[in-house]
C-alpha cells in the first residue's frame, strides 16, 4: 500500500469512529442472513472481527466465524453492516483493507508452511489459533499498518460492546446481541438510565453543595 492509501484509510477509519461515537447513524443496520453468500471482502473482515470478538458459528460449516466460543460475537452484532453503512466513509476502502489482511495471511502461511484451502480468502483459511497469532502480530510496534488495525479493532468493539451504530434504547429493544450478552440494563419507563445504587455499595465522597441538578460539578 502506498502512503497515500494509508492516509486515506486512516482518515476514513477515524471519521467513522467519530460518527459512531456520537451516535451519528440514523438507524441500526439489519444483520445479514447467515446463509447468504458473502463476498471475499465480507468474509475476510468478518473473520477479522470474529478474531477480535469471537462468536459461535452462525450455521453448520461456517468458515468466517470459527466457533471458538459460545454465544454471539462481533459478526452476530452486525459489525459488517456497520462498516458498510453508506453513512460512513469507510465502505469504499473495505476491499483494500481486506486485501491487505489477506496478503498478510499469505505471508504468514508461507513462512510456516501452512496450506491454505482454495475457494476462500487466505485469512479465512487460517485456523482460529493462527488468526489470533497473526492479528496479535499486526499490533506490533514495528508494523507500518498498526494504526489501521487499531482503529478497525475499535470499530469492532464499538459494534459489539456499545451498539454504537444506533441509540442504546433502540438497540436493546431490538435485542442487540452484544448488549444482550453483556446484560446491559434496560432504561426506565421514561427512556432514561438511573443508577440508584452506588458501585461500591457506599458513597465515596460527600456531594458538593454547589453541584447542579444535572450532576455537573460546581
Amino acid at each position: 500500500m502506498s502512503t497515500v492509501d494509508r492516509r486515506a484509510i486512516l482518515k476514513a477509519l477515524t471519521a467513522s469512529v467519530a460518527v459512531l461515537a456520537t451516535g451519528g447513524l440514523t438507524a441500526a443496520p439489519a444483520a445479514a442472513a447467515a446463509h447468504v453468500a458473502e463476498d471475499w471482502t465480507t468474509q475476510t473482515l468478518g473473520a477479522f472481527a470474529d478474531t477480535i470478538v469471537p462468536g459461535e458459528r452462525r450455521f453448520p460449516g461456517d468458515q468466517v466465524c470459527a466457533g471458538a466460543v459460545t454465544g454471539p460475537g462481533a459478526v452476530q452484532a452486525g459489525v459488517i453492516d456497520v462498516m458498510k453503512s453508506p453513512q460512513l466513509p469507510l465502505a469504499p476502502l473495505l476491499p483494500e483493507i481486506a486485501a491487505l489482511l489477506d496478503a498478510r495471511a499469505v505471508a504468514y502461511a508461507a513462512a510456516r508452511l501452512i496450506w491454505l484451502p482454495l475457494g476462500r480468502p487466505p485469512f479465512v483459511g487460517l485456523t482460529f489459533a493462527h488468526r489470533t497469532d497473526l492479528v496479535g502480530a499486526l499490533f506490533g510496534s514495528d508494523d507500518i499498518d498498526e494504526p489501521v488495525w487499531q482503529v478497525m479493532s475499535l470499530i469492532v468493539g464499538i459494534a459489539f460492546d456499545t451498539a454504537g451504530q444506533t441509540d442504546t434504547a433502540t438497540a436493546l429493544a431490538q435485542g442487540h446481541p452484544g448488549l444482550t450478552w453483556l446484560r446491559f440494563p434496560a432504561p426506565g419507563p421514561d427512556g432514561l438510565w438511573r443508577f440508584p445504587g452506588f458501585s461500591y455499595g457506599r458513597p465515596l465522597a460527600a456531594l458538593h453543595p454547589a453541584t447542579t441538578p444535572s450532576g455537573s460539578p460546581a
